[in-house]
């Protein structure tokens, strides 16, 4: 029997005194891969993450340390870039810092994982994405919602041809973020300011663009009304601010074959569905209702006759005729799943999917959401290379 070979694999985790790069990429992702083992490459080779925690603030660096068990930290990320043994560079910072983080560890050879958007811009996330290729490093992009285990049953359900031909898709997005007067609000305030790379579109129409693509055909136009609900809303120190950023978007998707695609994005909306995303997908055989962990399903056979009578209650529960899609494989953590995906394509030297360029087409797709609002118009979605 070989001996079990580990191969230690450094990581610069920039940002990761952030929510999302706390919570989802150390504290659920990284922490857990290295307390279990690490990543199995084959039978006898695994892959331990070896990370250095970098950020602005010494005391929360020092805090989050202490916590996740990882002793080394700094507030230097040039030191950290400078090591060869810190063989990726991860970025989770606000937008507004990326571009010139991620252009810094391209130029110094290191691999390049982060979060989305990538850039303010396309023409900046194309060329993040030009960079990147010119330097032959492996590069990704977080795309989480992929692997949420109600959009996987969504997607094996799609390949399983029950719904037929795919006719529409609808999204319902969203939550009350608290205006932070008495209440903490959820999200930072910089989610709130245009200046700051704020806005529910930016943020949100990334994530729309890589689940819409992979699960029912590529967007190809879109037509968007943005609004900004709450003007004014109080920082993390009480200080009352403008918020000059859209807190809910309301968007219509053309895609390949026909396909139309509606998604509601809200920071602005209290919640009455049964998760806090909800995509129902209608077909000409049967429909599909998926949230963050758990997908519905009804075929044609079994889709009852609706009448519309407004003037008695309908006797009819219509929630009783969906079946539940159930759970015949143990799901990981969304964050987790593509982390692992990215370490082994690093490992193997092999050109990652989810890339820069995934990148750039959702930040494009942001871009002309916003365009169509300004102008109140379709507009149509160019193929980016």
């Amino acid at each position: 029997m070989s001996a079990i070979k580990q191969r230690k694999i450094g990581i610069i985790m920039n940002g990761v005194t952030g929510r999302m790069g706390t919570h989802q990429h150390l504290m659920r992702t990284i922490v857990p891969i290295m307390r279990e083992g690490g990543v199995w490459i084959d039978n006898d080779t695994c892959l331990m993450p070896d990370p250095v925690l970098v950020g602005r603030n010494e005391a929360r660096l020092e805090k989050l340390a202490t916590a996740s068990g990882i002793n080394k930290w700094t507030t230097n990320c040039e030191k950290a870039l400078s090591d060869a043994n810190n063989i990726i560079y991860f970025d989770a910072q606000t937008t507004s810092r990326r571009v010139q983080s991620v252009k810094t560890a391209i130029e110094a050879g290191k691999h390049v994982y982060c979060e989305k958007p990538t850039a303010l811009t396309t023409a900046q996330a194309l060329a993040l994405y030009h960079q990147a290729e010119a330097a032959g490093i492996i590069h990704g992009v977080v795309q989480d919602k992929l692997w949420l285990p109600g959009l996987l049953k969504l997607r094996m359900v799609g390949k399983s041809g029950l719904l037929g031909k795919i006719l529409s898709v609808r999204g319902e997005f969203g939550y009350w973020v608290f205006d932070g007067d008495g209440v903490p609000a959820q999200r930072p305030s910089w989610n709130y300011r245009t200046e700051e790379g704020g806005g529910i579109i930016l943020d949100m129409f990334c994530h729309w663009r890589y689940v819409l693509d992979n699960l029912f055909g590529e967007v190809s136009a879109v037509s968007c009304l943005g609004a900004t609900h709450i003007p004014g809303r109080w920082d993390e120190n009480g200080r009352p601010y403008g918020a000059n950023a859209d807190d809910a978007a309301y968007a219509t998707f053309e895609l390949e074959d026909g396909v139309v695609a509606q998604f509601n994005s809200s920071w602005t909306t209290r919640v009455r569905r049964d998760d806090l995303l909800s995509v129902q997908v209608d077909g000409d055989h049967g429909s599909a209702v998926a949230t963050l962990r758990r997908c519905f399903v009804q075929p044609l056979s079994a889709t009852p006759r609706a009448v519309w009578n407004p003037d008695i209650d309908d006797p009819h529960d219509y929630l009783s005729d969906w079946l539940e899609v159930p759970d015949t494989v143990a799901f990981p953590n969304a964050f987790r799943a593509q982390w692992e995906l990215f370490l082994k394509s690093v490992a193997a030297g092999t050109h990652f999917r989810w890339n820069l360029l995934e990148g750039a087409k959702g930040v494009q797709l942001a871009e002309k959401g916003y365009e169509s609002w300004k102008r109140r118009a379709w507009v149509d979605i160019e193929k980016l290379q």
